[in-house]
């Protein structure tokens, strides 16, 4: 094979592979070659690079990337397909501006739904207390409370079975099957709803209300020989606290006693104390008020309620009773109401009688 020559004239001993290609197959061949040649460098280099920072990467306590590794050896892998995240529930509601919190310690009044109670107005109207048109103006004005809270809300509704509602301050008796009678017990009756003896009775006189269904209880006793004020009433629990000493609810009674009574002397002694055959006992305040002929009408006032207490405290102070009458229980009052007759109290009466036992 002849070697070719150089312009010069000396032979050229460079390989033929060494030379570019002239010719557009030739050129075309080796550019490929070429590349193939590049790519797989880079492959490598792409390989030792990515074992090398793997490494670097393990000694760091850092994990590889596998899709680093994965590119680098020129093999592509689906991408694992991420799970779609539910984004959380939102509600456009807005935050009631009173929400639901434990029970005030003032112990306010629950307010009942919609439909269920009576509104407040109606209650007041229907207790005889106003018109509903000026229970409502009572309300605005602030003069109307509901178990211990002043109400301003029109059409508030309350239970009345257990609401305690007061109008400016005194207590109104909204539970329509409550009844608060008073009666003028005359002399020689029993205080008593019968009598096996055929003796008349308290229970005579209410008779027609006990035979439409009312169950009354009377208000401590009065002995046959005492006329005047007894309380009649169906709610138990105040029948019980009336009567209990310890709500010291006053009783006031005129009794006519033989003797012209000195004042000073008999009061002083009854204020402090007479020993009685089942203990001590005094009033409260004791009065004279009229002298004559051997009598005296004294206004004897205590909260006691022994059987013939007030008899037996005159009758040791040296004054027998000859007429005994009770006018006042607590700030019910007899009045002008006449023997044998009942009278329904009022609202305000029923108020303070309530209060006076804390109810």
């Amino acid at each position: 094979m002849n070697t070719p020559a150089r312009r010069d004239g000396t032979p050229d001993r460079r390989k033929r592979g060494a030379q570019p290609e002239r010719g557009g197959a030739g050129r075309g061949s080796s550019s490929r070659d070429a590349r193939s040649a590049q790519r797989g460098a880079t492959a490598r280099g792409a390989q030792q690079g990515g074992a090398g920072r793997g490494l670097a990467q393990r000694g760091s306590g850092q994990a590889p990337n596998p899709q680093r590794h994965t590119a680098a050896a020129g093999k592509k892998k689906p991408k694992p397909q991420r799970q779609a995240v539910q984004p959380p529930l939102l509600s456009n509601a807005k935050p009631a501006r009173h929400q639901n919190v434990e029970a005030a310690e003032s112990g306010g009044h629950t307010k009942l739904p919609w439909g269920e109670g009576e509104r407040l107005q109606k209650v007041l109207a229907k207790a005889g207390v106003a018109s509903r048109r000026a229970a409502e103006e009572m309300i605005a004005q602030g003069r109307v409370e509901v178990d211990g809270m002043i109400v301003r809300e029109q059409g508030l509704r309350i239970d009345p079975q257990h609401a305690v509602v007061r109008v400016d301050g005194t207590r109104v008796m909204v539970r329509e099957e409550l009844v608060h009678v008073a009666l003028n017990k005359p002399k020689g009756w029993q205080s008593t709803m019968s009598d096996d003896l055929g003796r008349p009775c308290v229970g005579d006189i209410v008779a027609e209300r006990v035979a439409a269904g009312q169950r009354l209880f009377h208000v401590g006793r009065l002995d046959a020989d005492t006329e005047g004020l007894l309380l009649l009433t169906n709610d138990g629990d105040l029948a019980h606290r009336l009567m209990h000493p310890s709500f010291e609810v006053s009783k006031t009674y005129l009794a006519t006693v033989h003797g012209e009574v000195n004042n000073r002397a008999v009061a002083k002694r009854l204020r402090e104390g007479v020993e009685l055959e089942d203990g001590p006992a005094k009033v409260d305040r004791f009065q004279v008020l009229e002298l004559g002929e051997g009598r005296s009408l004294v206004k004897v006032v205590l909260h006691e309620g022994r059987k013939h207490i007030v008899r037996r405290l005159l009758d040791a102070v040296g004054h027998p009773v000859v007429r005994l009458v009770r006018t006042h229980i607590g700030p019910v009052a007899l009045g002008d109401q006449r023997p044998g007759t009942l009278r329904v109290l009022g609202r305000d009466e029923i108020g303070k009688l309530y209060e006076a036992v804390s109810l």
